[in-house]
């Protein structure tokens, strides 16, 4: 085997994961004299890949360099989720005394123990992900460096294979920030945050977008005194202003400090710590930490692929892909973050899905045509499908129903009326996006999804039973609300005469 496993390893937890995902003493298995499917990249969107075409009975290579799961199993969603709902438990503590909880003040918490569930988590999902599994699946998974040699055989370590097609999901890595000294004074990644043993006193987060904030608030509800620094005026902003705002809200409330249009000029180490010096609205000024989280951008993993070699197209952002994923070579495609600005798990899988069928079954299956929702793991959580409401208010046949969960039942029996949805529509109520701030939008989200992908309207949500009390009574509501602008006074005026003559 020629792989390493490029994170940190702690503890015995960590070692159950890398036998797992990264098996010190692998062996390569012997080469078939031709694959029907070469994939490079065992995260989300190749491991999707390879099982689907090794379960209907093709031969398939999987190459996987680092460790099988990718970035979302190792230090990713994962790890990330396993500690935020530490946070969440931290804070319902914290917050139990509007409850009928005494003395919550006295409680303490333990942030190595909640690393410690973490990657014990890690390591038991990690067996859904290893190479033993795929191996039983009928996939020769090879543990080394990917490459093209041409356009129908590459290098996987030094093993050469020759294949039928080949899907390229690489996927992406942390992007490098150019500040003068950050790299020398040492910074934390998504790589090498879920290393950490001890709670950082002070924690500056470089970048106020998903994995930022999410970190942030965290690691504020840990105890730790967290400063957010970003270039611009907002959090999450790829998301409605007034939105986000609500979670900005919340983490302040959570002891977040936030510093928008700043440019970090230089970061120091010294004695006591980091520097940052940073500039903001033309003002200088320091900021101390005991660790800096870069949360800024992602990188594709494109280099030492040999794509030149096979004539793949690539920039600096992604491979390039038309909408059925293929390369500018048409029995070569790509999957997942390297190709993708849906840069989430669960586009990868999608993804990928479509590329087994447009690869194998003569497939048509457009990327553009997916209906991809998110969701930011604050709390309360932002979770968005479709257009959003700048793109809605370009079109003046589009109208936007905002229902707040201030006078929504469950909400205020929760204690969570900062929430609110969002949605928009066309001709005859059809939904076209929406957003949702909520406790748990991301569990909630599905619904709008469900409804887009199928065409439906706000009728027809209004026409859904939903269980009561809950929170999901909001998208009733909004049918509600939706089903209230037919009422025309027409229309009122017949109802009403139908009703008088009844009587």
């Amino acid at each position: 085997m020629t792989t390493t496993y490029r994170y940190p390893i702690i503890g015995e937890h960590d070692m159950a994961l890398t036998n797992l995902v990264a098996p010190e003493h692998y062996i390569n298995p012997k080469p078939k004299a031709l694959y029907d499917a070469a994939v490079i990249g065992a995260g989300t969107a190749g491991l999707i890949a390879a099982g689907a075409v090794a379960g209907l009975g093709g031969k398939v290579a999987l190459i996987e360099k680092n460790a099988m799961g990718g970035d979302c199993l190792n230090v990713g969603c994962v790890p990330s989720k396993g500690i935020i709902r530490a946070g969440r438990a931290v804070m319902a503590v914290r917050n139990s005394a509007e409850f009928g909880m005494e003395n919550p003040e006295m409680l303490k918490h333990n942030f190595s123990v909640a690393m410690e569930r973490m990657r014990a988590l890690r390591a038991k999902i990690a067996r859904a992900d290893s190479v033993e599994r795929y191996l039983r699946k009928g996939v020769d998974v090879f543990l080394g460096h990917g490459s093209f040699v041409n356009s129908h055989e590459l290098m996987a370590g030094d093993i050469r294979l020759r294949f039928k097609k080949a899907i390229i999901a690489t996927g992406a890595r942390a992007a490098e920030l150019p500040i003068p000294g950050l790299k020398e004074s040492g910074h934390l990644t998504n790589e090498t945050l879920f290393s950490l043993t001890e709670l950082p006193k002070r924690f500056v987060v470089i970048g106020a977008g998903p994995i930022g904030c999410e970190m942030a608030q965290t690691f504020a509800r840990f105890g730790s005194s967290v400063t957010v620094i970003d270039r611009g005026e907002m959090i999450l902003s790829k998301e409605d202003r007034d939105v986000g705002s609500i979670v900005k809200s919340a983490m302040e409330k959570d002891g977040v400090n936030f510093i928008f249009n700043a440019v970090i000029d230089k970061v120091d180490k010294n004695e006591k710590g980091r520097q940052l010096l940073i500039t903001v609205n033309g003002s200088k000024q320091i900021v101390e930490a005991d660790e800096i989280l870069v949360g800024v951008g992602r990188a594709p993993n494109v280099e030492n692929l040999g794509l030149e070699s096979a004539g793949v197209a690539f920039d600096k952002s992604e491979i390039v892909v038309n909408d059925l994923l293929q390369t500018s070579v048409s029995h070569i495609y790509a999957s997942g973050d390297v190709c993708s600005r849906f840069q989430f798990t669960h586009a990868a899988d999608a993804m990928s899905r479509m590329v087994i069928q447009n690869a194998f079954f003569f497939g048509r299956k457009k990327a553009s045509d997916l209906v991809i929702p998110w969701c930011t793991y604050t709390d309360p959580e932002l979770a968005h499908v479709g257009i959003n409401l700048k793109e809605a208010e370009k079109d003046p046949a589009i109208r936007t129903i905002n229902i707040p969960f201030e006078f929504l039942d469950r909400a205020m029996l929760d204690g969570a009326t900062e929430g609110m949805l969002r949605v928009h529509y066309g001709k005859k109520g059809k939904i076209l996006g929406g957003t949702l701030v909520a406790g748990h939008a991301g569990e909630m989200i599905g619904e709008l999804a469900l409804a887009i992908t199928k065409g439906m309207s706000l009728s027809d949500l209004s026409a859904t039973i939903h269980p009561y009390p809950t929170q999901s009574e909001v998208f009733r509501r909004a049918g509600d609300e939706y089903r209230k602008t037919l009422l025309t006074p027409v229309i009122f005026k017949l109802l009403k005469t139908i009703l008088t003559m009844r009587k």
